[in-house]
């Protein structure tokens, strides 16, 4: 993860953007606070190029407490089938890593998510090393159970959800059957 951005109001030491907003303010008349778009898109390429230039050592984090981690997730593009690689917060539910397809809360869907449903056997770098992984939508009961660990570690998750018109897929990434422990990291 990136060090904190004293100089910028709205972010906060976990990374995540905040606007002082507390609970009693997400009537359904107002949204929480966002940054403005370009703001989002110059922070994420900002992001993965610290990433790259510092060769993978900066960049990542390990979920503590209720503070979400940042994996680096490598997929296979549906229409170039070129690797393509993102930066993600995630949490971990067991031995699986966990994240929204969100988009920074704007449409259209992510499209490392779309790239992920045409080609689900991805790549995900952790803290710790490499790890392959198969990626799924949760459905029903696993998707409400992980969305509410979700809203645990963001508060203004529900209000960040409904500025999109449709569901924000809930993301499961699974060790691929037959990995060994050694290319897991663990």
């Amino acid at each position: 993860m990136l060090p904190a951005c004293r100089w910028l109001p709205f972010v906060r030491d976990s990374g995540r953007y905040d606007a002082g907003v507390t609970e009693s303010d997400l009537s359904p008349a107002k949204k929480p606070w966002l940054p403005p778009r370009w703001f989002i898109r110059f922070f994420w390429s900002a992001h993965r190029g610290v990433f790259r230039r510092s060769g993978g050592r900066v960049g990542l984090s390990r979920p503590r407490g209720n503070r979400y981690g940042m994996l680096r997730l490598t997929t296979v593009g549906r229409r170039t089938g070129q690797q393509r690689s993102v930066i993600l917060g995630y949490f971990e539910d067991g031995e699986n890593l966990v994240s929204l397809a969100m988009n920074g809360w704007g449409e259209p869907e992510p499209a490392w998510w779309l790239n992920l449903q045409a080609h689900p056997d991805v790549t995900v770098d952790l803290v710790d090393g490499p790890r392959p992984v198969r990626g799924h939508a949760a459905t029903d009961g696993e998707r409400s159970r992980l969305w509410a660990r979700w809203r645990e570690i963001d508060k203004n998750l529900d209000g960040y959800a409904a500025r999109r018109s449709s569901e924000t897929a809930v993301v499961v990434l699974v060790p691929r059957p037959g990995t060994s422990e050694a290319s897991r990291g663990t």
